[in-house]
């Protein structure tokens, strides 16, 4: 059985002066959402083993709150290139790569193209996948590799309370 979460990175800082849109940082509320969506993750019983990101400064800072709430876990995290500003067939391509030895992994990611991935699924309809939320979807398979070919089991989707 695999389970992959997937995860759109938080809330950015729009307003910061920064040379490109890869090193936009997460505003207040960003920050604060990925601690709360981290917690209410391992509040549901997900036992994440595995963190790959796109190394956009904006990902890389979400998977980090995940990582640090799942720390007494030993989660690793993996940077990914390919993830930043990935479409749906270059996540695909990333899922079918993932190292079959972890069950449960968590991917965060970009707009549009993880919301593209998410219906691509088949299991439920997102008209966007608003910042840091997430989707859990499982599948009976023994390898990453099968993982889009197969029938999935929706977990849940949860996103930040939106103030």
């Amino acid at each position: 059985m695999k389970t992959l979460i997937l995860v759109r990175h938080a809330k950015s800082d729009w307003k910061a002066a920064y040379e490109d849109d890869f090193d936009r940082p997460l505003n207040e509320r960003g920050k604060r959402d990925a601690l709360n969506m981290a917690e209410r993750v391992h509040q549901k019983g997900i036992r994440i083993q595995r963190i790959v990101t796109s190394p956009a400064r904006r990902a890389r800072k979400t998977a980090r709150a995940f990582s640090d709430r799942y720390e007494k876990d030993s989660v690793a995290t993996v940077e990914i290139p390919e993830l930043y500003l990935a479409d749906a067939i270059d996540i695909s391509g990333v899922v079918g790569n993932l190292p079959d030895h972890a069950d449960t992994i968590a991917l965060f990611g970009h707009n549009p193209g993880i919301t593209v991935y998410a219906n691509a699924q088949g299991v439920v309809r997102i008209d966007e996948m608003p910042t840091c939320s997430v989707l859990a979807l499982s599948a009976d398979v023994e390898h990453w590799a099968d993982f889009d070919r197969a029938e999935k089991r929706f977990l849940f989707f949860d996103r930040p309370k939106v103030d």
